[in-house]
């Protein structure tokens, strides 16, 4: 989804760095690495939420320790391209809590899924209600051996 982007000088993009980082850090520590007044800096946080340039605060979770240690990357093809289908797609793999990530493409994969279960087995049961989901074409799967990098941080400065 494309929107405007918003203007953000040096100072706001370090508050959004720190946030990043940790969002419990509390305002006065935050406004203390970026050299400003507390109620400065709450306000800058507070205008970058009502821009919705914070979407929301969350606490991100360690998969290996919740039992979810195989990451699936799944690309789908299809030969349905109305927008009654892709809604109907769409909602259907929105009710699948495994699917973490999900993207439409362009090239020669459609649809594009990130996926964590516990193992293969459990990956099988979420193939299946996949498929049952809406016609599709083709669905390839590849398991990730090693996760090299994964970050949720967003490159802020410049």
């Amino acid at each position: 989804m494309m929107s405007e982007n918003v203007n953000l000088d040096r100072t706001d993009r370090r508050i959004l760095a720190i946030l990043q980082e940790d969002a419990t850090r509390p305002v006065g520590e935050i406004a203390e690495a970026v050299a400003l007044s507390q109620t400065a800096c709450w306000k800058r946080i507070k205008r970058l939420e009502r821009d919705r340039v914070i979407l929301r605060r969350v606490a991100l979770l360690d998969r290996d320790l919740l039992g979810l240690g195989v990451t699936v990357m799944v690309a789908v093809r299809t030969v349905q391209h109305s927008e009654k289908w892709l809604e109907e797609f769409a909602r259907g793999v929105s009710m699948i809590p495994e699917v973490v990530e999900f993207y439409r493409m362009s090239g020669e994969i459609d649809y594009l899924l990130k996926v964590v279960v516990r193992d293969i087995a459990d990956y099988d049961r979420i193939y299946r209600k996949l498929t049952k989901v809406a016609d599709l074409h083709d669905v390839s799967s590849s398991f990730a051996m090693q996760e090299i990098k994964s970050t949720t941080a967003l490159p802020v400065l410049d």
